[in-house]
């Protein structure tokens, strides 16, 4: 079982964060607010983006970007694509040389034009084969739903690609 912490408690993350811990992983969310930790923590609902949806109980929350990432083996981040650079410098001391991180976002940064996966490269001196994309015509909310959907995880190593893959595989 690995360690995953995604990074971002917005819909999309904590939808993924569900996918995450329905395949069997150690899930850990950072949000930028307490309370909202809190409820995912107590409630096992994210009251501010999905609160109809019940989360796994297994999913534990920290406003603490340190603690969330501390051991963490993949690192899925899932914030607003123009707040990543930002987020990256803060973050960027706190994630294992070993981890894997995994972009959830779309779009390019304004201004330098950088797709999300060169502005990881740029900011954490990580290599290819430890930045991977996924994509899809998914929405958070069908997700957090469990409804059937199918994504693309892109990484120049075609291992961790697989990897990555059955660590976010279930059965329904």
């Amino acid at each position: 079982m690995a360690k995953t912490t995604v990074m971002g408690a917005g819909s999309w993350g904590t939808a993924f964060a569900v996918v995450l811990a329905d395949a069997g992983n150690d899930v850990h969310i950072w949000g930028r607010r307490a309370e909202l930790c809190e409820g995912i923590n107590t409630q096992h609902r994210n009251l501010d983006y999905l609160p109809d949806i019940e989360l796994p109980e297994t999913i534990q929350a920290t406003s603490d970007a340190a603690e969330a990432l501390a051991d963490a083996d993949v690192v899925v981040l899932a914030v607003p694509s123009q707040q990543l650079r930002a987020n990256l410098t803060d973050w960027g001391k706190h994630i294992p040389d070993h981890a894997v991180m995994v972009s959830l976002m779309k779009g390019v940064e304004l201004g330098t034009h950088k797709r999300m996966s060169e502005v990881i490269a740029e900011l954490t001196g990580a290599g290819p084969e430890r930045i991977a994309v996924v994509s899809g015509p998914n929405l958070a909310k069908e997700i957090a739903l469990r409804e059937p959907a199918a994504s693309v995880v892109a990484c120049e190593n075609e291992a961790v690609a697989l990897h990555l893959q059955k660590l976010c595989h279930t059965a329904s």
